[in-house]
């Protein structure tokens, strides 16, 4: 072996393998941008699975119940994560007081990590159209529903089973096109 000629190409590698794993990484993300994937569309594990047992307690200073999974039977149920100081709850907001006209379902929260206060200035300036807000100070239960961060909406059918979560802030689009497909499907199945 002729160490003089190693050097040379050991040096090349050396300064090459760098490029060859940035390429490799570029190439893994634009394969990824490019398979025309909603990357906002995040699986579940909990899909088809029972709702997490919940019993949060009401948020005071507004006369709703707290959040109890087993008011979920027999019909279909919306719950929504939200919190006062998420600028997309706050987006969101006139697109839950929409679907909230539709009496076919209840609207349930998980008001995640908030002050009460805030809470509440937050549902009587923007409204509120929730029938149960359940407040989840510490974010315990939030972890039970396998939340990635606010906001996130799920469906929960007539069999009390989880059938759809959205993540993210719903717009006229998505609810148009994905949530309210789903709240059909769970309308129409057997409860």
């Amino acid at each position: 072996m002729n160490t003089q000629t190693e050097a040379p190409a050991r040096r090349r590698l050396i300064v090459l393998l760098p490029l060859l794993i940035f390429l490799a990484l570029a190439g893994l993300f634009l394969s990824q941008l490019l398979s025309g994937r909603d990357a906002s569309d995040v699986p579940s594990a909990l899909i088809g699975l029972p709702a997490p047992q919940t019993n949060l307690p009401a948020l005071e200073g507004v006369s709703l119940p707290g959040l109890d999974s087993k008011a979920f039977a027999g019909k279909v149920t919306l719950v929504n994560v939200f919190a006062s100081w998420c600028a997309p709850c706050r987006e969101e907001n006139p697109v839950l007081l929409a679907l909230s006209r539709d009496k076919r379902f209840v609207m349930a929260a998980l008001n995640y990590k908030d002050r009460p206060e805030n809470a509440r200035r937050f549902l009587g300036d923007l409204g509120n159209p929730f029938q149960a807000i359940g407040v989840d100070e510490a974010g315990r239960a939030a972890i039970d529903w396998g939340v990635y961060g606010v906001p996130e909406t799920f469906v929960i059918g007539k069999d009390g089973k989880i059938a759809y979560k959205h993540v993210g802030p719903l717009t006229p689009e998505s609810a148009q096109t994905l949530l309210l497909p789903q709240i059909e499907k769970a309308l129409a199945a057997p409860g």
